[in-house]
């Protein structure tokens, strides 16, 4: 199967998984495998492996699928998983609440809306935005009784923080599933690079929109008189002894920096021991191993290492579906690879380069807002993808980097009753189905705007600087 006929059989498959999804609530691994299998199967690929006249071997579909599921474990699924155990410590030590703490401290009590915001920005990097609007929703509470602000303004900014960072930087699994599909696998620092600067704008959209709209909507839990709200410092004393700051910095930073130095080393073309000692661990698995020692100490510190076996547990729990929605994905992508389609949009690549880093953003858009998961849709979306990269003209690490921004801005836009985080953030801000939408639905829709423009903006730079 070639051309228009061709793009007719995907579409129809990728409406085909929505549904499966969204209306039949098929687990989205089995959907994607499925509809990889079909399509695959209809677009031409033989059963089996084929040798052909000159010698050429045609992989058969079972060893494309394959292919596609291991080739996606061996880039990324280590990493996905140490960067969640990091995420699962610092929320069992307290730490994530020592971050907010920091933020507090450091931004002050005079604006509670950007203290809110930047504090879910900040610990949705390790923690997943789920988790981290129910770590995070007592202090909330807590400052909307101190300063009398409005619940649903601080509900939307917390939110906002969180979901901005959870779509944009690793070590949070949508990104470094996309960096992985996409090549970047051993670029992640500067996917979080990238993904702190196109942070910007939607931070900025969060904060005002929420301000808007705190004045127009009120939640149950709007501030009173009755007393019955822990204080800030009620709740910050329930967790008994909080990591210190360094500690609680260190399984972040530490990565960060050792992938640093690697990078330095590589573009300084440095030799000799030390720098193999550098490239070693600077690579992003080892990075976030050691990220994960200085959890284990961090968990020492507090008198926390006996819940050292169940976190490693829970959390591989919690990232195996994850890993097997990015494997899907992975599949999906090979099979497409293997199909005619990519030489179908490479003759289309006049119209689709017009489109440039705004394709990734409506293709993910639209995965998003019609089956709910952000990363599914991250990892679908960049599973298409990755056989089209040069044809998109974003074969560069820079533009590549920034095409895993585009999907991330899309996987906000918009969060509504089929996703799991709208009705976190609705029924724990204390508001209605009706103001969830007024809120939550909007916010995600304005932050994908100004995500994916504020992506569009970087891009023209690095392009003007002959980068992307």
């Amino acid at each position: 199967m070639t051309g228009i006929a061709l793009v007719v059989a995907f579409v129809i498959a990728i409406a085909a998984m929505i549904v499966m999804i969204s209306k039949f609530k098929i687990h989205p691994f089995i959907s994607i495998m499925l509809v990889s299998l079909v399509f695959g199967l209809v677009a031409g690929i033989p059963l089996v492996n084929q040798t052909l006249e000159d010698g050429t071997t045609v992989s058969g579909i079972a060893s494309v699928i394959g292919a596609g599921f291991s080739g996606t474990f061996t880039s990324i699924g280590i990493v996905i998983i140490l960067g969640a155990l990091v995420g699962s410590i610092l929320e069992a030590t307290g730490g994530a609440f020592k971050l907010a703490d920091m933020v507090v401290s450091l931004v002050g009590k005079k604006h509670p809306e950007i203290a809110m915001e930047l504090m879910g920005w900040i610990v949705s990097i390790p923690v997943f935005c789920d988790s981290g609007f129910v770590i995070l929703n007592p202090i909330r509470k807590a400052i909307v009784q101190k300063t009398a602000a409005s619940s649903v303004m601080l509900t939307v900014c917390l939110s906002c923080g969180l979901y901005v960072s959870h779509v944009f930087i690793p070590p949070t699994p949508g990104p470094i599933a996309a960096a992985g599909s996409l090549g970047l696998e051993n670029d992640l620092l500067l996917v979080m690079g990238l993904g702190v600067v196109c942070s910007i704008l939607p931070l900025i959209a969060g904060v005002v929109f929420a301000r808007f709209i705190g004045k127009r909507v009120k939640a149950e839990d709007e501030a009173d008189a009755s007393g019955n709200v822990a204080t800030y410092e009620e709740i910050k004393a329930q967790y008994g002894q909080l990591p210190g700051g360094f500690i609680t910095l260190a399984p972040i930073v530490v990565p960060i920096v050792l992938m640093a130095l690697g990078s330095i080393s590589s573009m300084a073309k440095w030799s000799g021991f030390g720098a193999d000692l550098c490239t070693f661990f600077g690579t992003p698995m080892i990075a976030l191993a050691v990220g994960v020692v200085f959890g284990v100490i961090q968990l020492a510190v507090t008198a926390n290492l006996d819940k050292f076996h169940d976190l490693v547990q829970e959390t591989l729990k919690t990232v195996g579906p994850i890993l097997f929605i990015t494997a899907a994905g992975g599949v999906l992508g090979k099979v497409i690879a293997s199909t005619d389609m990519v030489n179908f949009i490479k003759e289309q690549a006049v119209t689709l380069e017009a489109l440039g880093i705004f394709f990734p953003f409506l293709l993910a858009a639209i995965l998003k807002t019609a089956q709910g998961s952000s990363t599914v849709a991250i990892t679908t979306t960049a599973g298409i993808l990755a056989p089209v990269m040069a044809t998109l003209g974003l074969d560069t690490p820079v533009a590549a980097a920034l095409a895993v921004m585009a999907i991330g801005a899309g996987a906000m836009t918009v969060s509504h009753a089929n996703d799991s985080y709208f009705w976190v953030v609705t029924n724990f801000g204390a508001m209605q189905p009706d103001q969830g939408y007024k809120t939550q639905t909007v916010a995600t829709g304005i932050l994908g705007i100004a995500g994916v423009l504020n992506v569009w903006i970087v891009y023209m730079i690095c392009s003007a600087m002959g980068l992307a």
